[in-house]
């Protein structure tokens, strides 16, 4: 089995063009034809079709609380999240320096290869499949969701309170790993624009310690995760 045969297989999707799913692939580093046009349409059939669905699955929502559980659908670490289940890394085409940097792993670029993934079907097949791809992709994510909004962390409430302000999303990078692989320790630095410095999560997985940063992030920036005050109006509204 190829390797493009092994990511379709994971997907769900045989591309009849293979040379749509390698720019779909391709990062910048590597050659100019590369995933970005296919990221921002992705971007766009992602939002639309995850509102659709969150449309019918809750209808008795108000859409501040469907803007919210989009939100936390399509922001970037629950794509790469996704990516990182598909191995997307292994598969992805780039420069000799963005490959040495780790670019491989990066949330950043995982959840824009997603997205030209997407696009890339879309292109192919239609909005049909494309939907029932992205649908089936998030399924399990889909299910778990409430409007309780007891359920959301701290990296959630971090992005939706960013959001909320119209500035950038966090980044998060890992600065050190200690310890051997099977009892790693992981320290993640999380850069947020509204902040003069970056703070720093520590913990045994990279999830928990981005976890840990962002909670970091929030209580600098004075938000309350106990009580989420600060996004209330932006969350709930009518």
């Amino acid at each position: 089995m190829t390797a493009h045969n092994k990511l379709q297989q994971r997907l769900g999707y045989s591309f009849s063009d293979p040379e749509l799913l390698n720019r779909a692939l391709t990062h910048r580093s590597h050659t100019g034809r590369n995933y970005e046009r296919l990221e921002f349409l992705g971007d766009s059939i992602l939002n639309f079709i995850i509102a659709e669905h969150l449309f019918h699955q809750f209808p008795a929502a108000r859409e501040g609380q469907l803007s919210r559980l989009r939100a936390r659908m399509v922001r970037r670490d629950t794509l790469a999240d996704i990516a990182r289940e598909w191995k997307l890394g292994d598969f992805l085409i780039m420069g000799s320096g963005e490959l040495k940097s780790g670019g491989f792993e990066r949330a950043s670029i995982l959840s824009d290869v997603l997205e030209a993934i997407i696009g890339g079907i879309y292109l192919e097949a239609g909005m049909a499949v494309v939907a029932e791809r992205i649908v089936a992709w998030f399924e399990t994510r889909l299910q778990v969701l409430t409007l309780d909004r007891s359920q959301k962390d701290p990296k959630s409430l971090l992005q939706e309170y960013l959001q909320a302000k119209q500035c950038p999303l966090p980044e998060y990078s890992i600065i050190g790993v200690e310890g051997k692989s099977h009892d790693q320790i992981f320290t993640v630095e999380c850069v947020v624009t509204l902040l003069t410095e970056p703070v720093t999560g520590v913990a045994s997985s990279r999830r928990d310690a981005e976890q840990l940063a962002a909670r970091q992030a929030l209580a600098s920036l004075g938000v309350n995760f106990e009580i989420e005050l600060a996004l209330t109006h932006y969350s709930d509204a009518d």
